[in-house]
């Protein structure tokens, strides 16, 4: 788990170098999703490279889809395609948009168009109990696409249908681009909404930290007969400090001296979770 912690900063570098090349993305809620989606990956899913076209294999939906940045690094760096594709981010005539694309490997559904992606989730999850498969379906959602009525309908159909093969993931920073959740929309109570629809909530804490979120995704895998949400309570911008709790970085380019900061404390925090 140390060693995924090192990952994890190494792999906002990566981040870092697509958003500051490109002079565009949203590196506030990467950093703050970025370790759920490390986690899925290395720890719990049965999707890879050899796989992308299995009927065996978990899939996988990142519904807040502004975050794509943080899917790539992650992606990249499990082989899916190489590393020097991201140097083609959001640049003419590539693949690798501003959001997920699924002409790239790996990609299950294009989304960004906030809260599609927990309905066709729920889709994903019927047709494998219909099918007779063992696959598990991972849908990460952003506390602020909780505003969004249909999420709270693909609630309702997953709870009704008991899909105990889906799991959702909450990346609650408490932050969108026009500010806080709770003055936009407020969010308070928000395990017993997820509960009154018949999901089983896991309340992760320090929703950066990779033993607590592989603990929460093992808790959910033995949950029968509903299925499971985690609210990873989280901190937007995680990982470099004048970004962190901090709602304009929701989609901001750092400057030649934020870059050069902002890599500095990135590379101490590997080096120090690498000893």
């Amino acid at each position: 788990m140390d060693n995924l912690t090192a990952k994890s900063f190494a792999l906002r570098q990566d981040v870092l170098n697509m958003i500051y090349r490109a002079k565009t993305g949203h590196i506030g809620g990467d950093f703050s999703v970025l370790n759920i989606i490390l986690t899925l990956y290395e720890k719990q899913m049965n999707t890879r490279p050899d796989n992308v076209s299995s009927p065996d294999r978990d899939r996988f939906i990142l519904s807040k889809g502004h975050s794509v940045e943080a899917l790539y690094a992650v992606l990249a760096d499990q082989g899916f395609f190489p590393k020097s594709d991201l140097e083609t981010y959001s640049q003419f005539g590539s693949n690798y948009i501003g959001h997920p694309y699924n002409k790239i490997n790996g990609i299950e559904m294009n989304s960004g168009s906030l809260g599609h992606g927990l309905s066709v989730g729920v889709g994903m999850a019927l047709a494998g109990r219909m099918d007779k498969k063992d696959y598990r379906t991972y849908v990460v959602m952003g506390d602020g696409e909780l505003a969004e009525g249909s999420v709270w309908e693909g609630a309702m159909a997953g709870g009704h249908y008991k899909l105990d093969n889906l799991c959702a993931v909450v990346d609650r920073n408490r932050l969108q681009i026009s500010g806080c959740t709770e003055d936009v929309m407020s969010h308070e109570n928000l395990a017993k909404r997820w509960e009154s629809f018949g999901w089983n909530v896991i309340d992760v804490e320090k929703g950066w930290d990779i033993p607590s979120l592989n603990a929460a995704f093992e808790e959910a895998k033995q949950c029968k007969g509903k299925p499971s949400v985690i609210i990873a309570h989280t901190i937007k911008g995680y990982g470099v400090s004048f970004m962190e709790n901090q709602a304009v970085w929701h989609h901001k380019v750092p400057t030649e001296e934020e870059y050069r900061l902002a890599m500095e404390e990135l590379k101490a925090k590997e080096a120090a979770a690498n000893e």
